[in-house]
């Protein structure tokens, strides 16, 4: 039961009365009308902005259509009183009835929260996708997790969402990943290779690749030129680098739906680069031009001379962009773009994209060349994820020796666990640098948020068990406690908590509309927040606690009440990936 929505569709229908009476003009965008929760508890227990988004359109002050839309409200039985705030923004307050009959619906609902809002929409949510040329590091780790919980949220609001991982494996960078396993081969074998060359990668992590070719080849691949051992060589760094990458992303219980290789796109005869270039060529999308250098930024697609250039300045771009090199080979944005059309091509119209910060410079082009290439149907949406700066008691983390200049993820979770990387990694906005304290994310404490919103989901638990000592053989199932008397939880704590339990389902769609997994975060710190308070206010009032010995039917009414804060603390770090634990040590 989402009680904005309810009320949200509450105005819309009194709009349609004032303009059948003529007192309105008919039509109006309703898009843009919110019905949100309270802020302050004085003010009601909802607001909407109708009046103020739609008055330019009605032609009418802010006021004079919310004096409208208060008289309209006054006749529903489920408000006691709506008044007019500020400039027009509408406090509307409900009967105690309503809120009940949500708390209700909260307990009785197994998937309260859930929605329909993305009517099964096909969602492509690509993340990761790091450069297959080692182990992941912490700053893929922010990806790795946003990603996924955006994923798992579109997913809880309805979206048919698939998870995917681009393979960059057509680059320059896996032929310095061969030629760097290369040498892990030569030293398996014997070999003296010394210190690593300046531009391979040092880390520990190619020795058993290097192992693996020199067991599968032995010496045969020594005496061949570069030509020969270099394919070779990379196709079985990639998959073993893949492998390793799987493995690290496991550990997180990150699973892609789909591994998408780059090198497919330009195979022989079915070069999706190349027709993609035709195509573009046949509508006019490209043409022979010179470009300025780029201002204040490196551009490694970038060559002064005349050229093969996306008219990206038509689709809201900067600047046009190259898609051939002098030498005739595609320039890395081309293969973006006969990716992001493919991904439309494979009934993706909506798109979202997890890149590190560094690629901000990026998005517009991406943006640009993916509405020129769909002819406008398919949307991108780039999420950018700052870095992360890895302390421990407040100090920079040295580097990992198996890395050879980076911290590895698993290193990571190896410290702190699962679940307290995921929830940190997410309880900051992704657009934020992210301080990660190893020492203070394990801290049993409210100063970590992981830790407390676990410790509300077990303590939940703990008050079911005092229950069932207090009451043996009870019955305190979810069918039983939706019929408990909800008119005994009246003390302003419950009643907040109430309030709070009821912005779920809310939360869950606003938070999916912006893609903006955070807000769960902290929807769930804030829930947990006022659960622990409700809680030490029963240490000194012993009416509020949980379980009362003597009084059963409060113990059951407040029981409901924790049935339903539990199943939505739970719905949340479900979302979020985080498991929400009965008990704790």
């Amino acid at each position: 039961m989402n009680i904005f929505a309810l009320f949200e569709k509450r105005v819309a229908d009194a709009l349609d009365r004032l303009a059948g009476e003529g007192k309105i003009p008919s039509g109006l965008d309703v898009s843009r009308v919110v019905v949100e929760p309270r802020r302050d508890p004085s003010h009601g227990d909802l607001a909407t902005n109708a009046a103020m988004v739609l008055s330019k359109e009605a032609r009418m002050n802010p006021r004079a259509l919310a004096d409208l839309l208060v008289a309209d409200l006054q006749g529903d039985p489920r408000v006691t009183k709506v008044e007019i705030a500020g400039p027009g923004f509408i406090n509307i307050r409900l009967t105690p009835q309503v809120m009940h009959e949500v708390l209700g619906a909260a307990v009785a609902e197994a998937n309260f929260g859930r929605s329909t809002q993305g009517a099964g929409e096909p969602v492509n949510v690509e993340y990761v996708s790091a450069n297959p040329t080692g182990p992941m590091h912490v700053g893929h780790c922010r990806g790795a997790v946003f990603g996924d919980a955006l994923a798992g949220l579109l997913d809880f609001a309805g979206y048919k969402v698939s998870r995917e991982y681009y393979i960059n494996d057509a680059g320059a960078q896996v032929d310095v990943l061969a030629r760097s396993a290369f040498l892990r081969y030569k030293e398996a074998l014997g070999h003296d290779i010394g210190e690593i060359p300046e531009g391979l990668y040092p880390g520990d992590y190619l020795k058993p690749v290097g192992e693996r070719l020199a067991k599968e080849h032995g010496e045969s691949l020594l005496s061949k030129p570069e030509a020969e051992w270099l394919p070779l060589v990379r196709e079985t760094s990639i998959n073993a680098m893949m492998d390793m990458i799987r493995a690290d992303l496991a550990v997180l219980n990150i699973h892609h739906d789909v591994f998408f290789s780059e090198r497919s796109l330009q195979l022989g005869a079915e070069d999706q680069v190349k027709k993609l270039i035709e195509d573009m060529r046949s509508r006019d999308l490209v043409y022979m031009g010179r470009l300025p250098p780029p201002k204040g930024q490196k551009d490694e697609d970038w060559e002064d001379r005349e050229q093969l250039l996306f008219r990206a300045t038509a689709f809201g771009d900067e600047v046009d962009r190259p898609l051939l090199k002098s030498d005739g080979s595609y320039t890395y944005f081309a293969s973006d773009i006969a990716y992001h059309r493919s991904k439309y091509e494979r009934g993706f119209a909506s798109m979202i994209d997890v890149w590190g910060a560094d690629h901000g410079g990026y998005v517009k082009r991406m943006q640009a060349a993916t509405k020129a290439v769909t002819d406008s149907k398919g949307d991108l949406d780039v999420k950018l994820c700052q870095l992360v700066k890895l302390l421990r008691n407040g100090e920079p983390v040295k580097m990992s020796k198996r890395s050879g200049d980076f911290v590895t993820l698993r290193e990571v979770v190896d410290e702190v666990g699962r679940d307290a990387t995921r929830f940190m990694m997410i309880f900051r906005k992704n657009d934020a640098t992210l301080d990660f304290d190893l020492a203070k994310v394990v801290e049993q404490s409210k100063d970590n948020p992981v830790f407390y919103v676990q410790y509300a989901h077990a303590r939940c638990a703990s008050i079911f068990r005092q229950a069932a000592e207090a009451y043996p053989g009870e019955d305190f199932s979810a069918a039983q406690l939706a019929k408990a008397d909800f008119t005994i939880l009246a003390d302003e704590a419950e009643t907040d908590l109430i309030h709070r339990i009821a912005q779920f389902p809310r939360m869950v769609e606003a938070a999916a509309e912006a893609h903006e997994p955070h807000r769960v975060a902290f929807y769930l710190y804030d829930l947990a927040s006022a659960f622990h308070s409700l809680w030490n206010k029963g240490k000194d009032l012993p009416q509020l606690r949980f379980v009362n010995l003597t009084d059963k039917d409060s113990t059951k009414a407040r029981l409901a009440l924790v049935h339903a804060l539990k199943g939505v603390l739970a719905a949340g770090l479900a979302i979020l990936g985080v498991t929400a634990p009965d008990e704790m040590r």
